[in-house]
């Protein structure tokens, strides 16, 4: 067609973060000062600025007392304060009651005995008198519904707090570095915020270089030196060296942060394995830096044969590289890498360029001692276990529910002690992913990267900060299913509630039954920790951290 303009479109804008944003409400942005000053030429033309303010943004209003974000939340987004006073909560923070979340208490043996004869017979009976709201608030309410802080000035009175006015930008290191939220964010005044999912937030960064600078800065002078001064290799080569590298260091990310999306739709369509993975640095090439892992996790793998075979895998605090860059300087040459480094889901990385550390660290650490192709030498079993946990993301969980089904005589008194401690209703299914005899059940990983949390309007499932364990306030969930819907292992169950005299409860606008969100919450209320384990007569239930268990076999134990 002659008379036809093809243009290209970016997939993630099939659905836009803000669909009820307007050309006006864009013209708007654009005459604000901190948008007003970006060099719209600089983006590409299937990126425009106006694309990005179009469908990677919205316009929020909060109301006096309305949280907009929580401490140690995982968030997908930064904020832009368009109008009034927010308020950020220095530490301690705010009592986690005011944050909407579960606060777990310890049974005593009296009650957790009683257990046994006091659950009743039908299922997800709930005492709705517990609610916040006089009546259950509605799953399609999601996008409206936050938690409100009752009295300001009382929270003024004892909490340290800083003010954040209009033009200021916040929330940008938690969405881009995929780490949970440092404080509690809260409306001071009625204010309206311009919210920047992680995809624009990245654009932004990396076509504008004012904004790019802007995030830079703020991320290296708040958390870069810090997080350079705990990884191991520069722990003790001195302050002044660690800010020499901290102002050479690089941030790059891989893969995509909604991987849970990506993967789920990968494994419908039968696509596994290497082959789907972003390379972050390739097998031959030279590097040019050191790469340390900020979030997420990365497969090291190597060329066998005809094919690939994975050796490990990295998450927070590991690095890549240093056997080759170490061994270059010492003998004065260039050594290409030995293994590959892809992303598994998301990754966010720091480079460390190779010549400031050839000036700052390699004079003051000693050798390497164990080069990852060393590990090529494991047996083919544990290859394989490594393979299937990776493929599975496995390696994301802290407390997979295995069962060593040579063992396991399918008796279901797992099943049964954990409805037991749960008013009657197991919050596990006794099926999943085999490899060789063992089996991970259908139960919660309480995961290192809870996409989970992600989404959830009033945070009702939230990490526990004392146990890492993913638990959900009932009583704040409004069954919308975001984190059924994220969770790439299917391990979250939206269940039809019924009031204390067993009858269903409807949602009186649609008609339709009102759900909430259970899962494992490893027997957090328990006395002796979770149920299915000290049930199983057979010694064939365990809860395992697949991250000790993945690296004590790249070790060779």
């Amino acid at each position: 067609m002659a008379d036809a303009t093809l243009m290209a479109r970016p997939q993630r804008w099939d659905e836009p973060f803000g669909p009820e944003m307007t050309d006006a409400d864009v013209q708007m942005l654009l005459e604000r000062p901190e948008i007003s000053a970006i060099e719209a030429k600089r983006f590409p033309t299937q990126v425009p600025l106006t694309g990005i303010l179009k469908n990677d943004t919205r316009i929020v209003t909060y109301k006096s007392g309305e949280i907009v974000v929580r401490e140690n939340d995982y968030g997908n987004s930064a904020f832009l304060i368009l109008s009034g006073i927010l308020r950020v909560v220095l530490a301690p923070g705010l009592p986690k009651e005011k944050l909407g979340r579960h606060i777990p208490n310890k049974k005593n043996f009296l009650e957790s005995l009683s257990q046994l004869w006091t659950n009743r017979s039908i299922p997800e009976v709930r005492d709705t008198r517990l609610y916040e709201q006089k009546g259950l608030l509605r799953a399609e309410d999601a996008q409206n519904t936050r938690v409100m802080l009752q009295d300001i000035p009382v929270v003024l009175d004892t909490q340290k707090t800083a003010e954040l006015g209009e033009g200021q930008l916040f929330g940008e290191l938690a969405a881009l570095g995929r780490i949970p939220r440092s404080a509690t964010v809260f409306a001071e005044h009625d204010a309206t915020c311009l919210e920047i999912r992680w995809q624009g937030l990245r654009e932004l960064r990396k076509f504008d270089e004012g904004w790019r600078r802007r995030i830079d800065e703020k991320y290296r002078e708040n958390a870069l030196k810090v997080h350079l001064s705990e990884t191991p290799i520069l722990s003790g080569i001195g302050a002044e060296a660690v800010e020499q590298v901290a102002d050479h260091t690089l941030f790059e990310t891989y893969g995509t942060f909604d991987w849970n999306i990506s993967y789920q739709k990968m494994r419908r369509q039968g696509k596994t394995g290497i082959s789907e993975e972003p390379v972050i640095a390739k097998e031959g090439d030279y590097p040019d830096g050191l790469l340390l892992v900020r979030a997420g996790f990365a497969r090291v793998s190597v060329h066998h044969g005809q094919g690939v075979r994975t050796l490990t895998y990295l998450g927070k605090g590991d690095s890549f590289g240093l056997d080759e860059l170490y061994v270059g300087w010492k003998e004065k040459r260039s050594m290409p890498l030995q293994t590959t480094l892809t992303a598994l889901g998301y990754v966010d990385v720091l480079r460390l360029p190779s010549k400031i550390l050839e000036q700052h660290v390699f004079s003051k650490i000693d050798p390497p001692k164990r080069s990852l192709i060393d590990l090529a030498d494991r047996a083919l079993s544990e290859d394989a276990l490594l393979e299937w946990a990776v493929e599975e993301r496995f390696v994301n969980a802290t407390q997979a529910m295995l069962i060593d089904l040579d063992k396991c005589t399918r008796c279901d008194d797992c099943v049964r002690a954990c409805a037991s401690t749960h008013d009657g209703n197991p919050r596990f299914i006794r099926h999943g992913h085999t490899f060789d005899h063992w089996m991970v059940t259908n139960a919660c990983l309480h995961c290192v990267d809870p996409v989970c949390l992600i989404g959830c309007p009033t945070g009702a499932i939230n990490r526990n900060i004392d146990s890492g364990t993913v638990v959900i306030n009932d009583n704040t969930c409004i069954g919308c299913g975001a984190c059924a819907n994220s969770c790439p292992y299917d391990n979250i169950r939206m269940v039809d509630i019924r009031n204390l005299s067993g009858k269903a409860l409807v949602d009186d606008h649609t008609q339709k039954p009102l759900q909430k969100a259970t899962k494992c919450d490893l027997c957090v209320d328990q006395l002796g920790g979770p149920a299915c384990v000290r049930a199983c007569p057979h010694d064939a239930l365990k809860r395992i951290d697949f991250q000790t268990v993945m690296r004590q076999t790249s070790k060779g134990s």
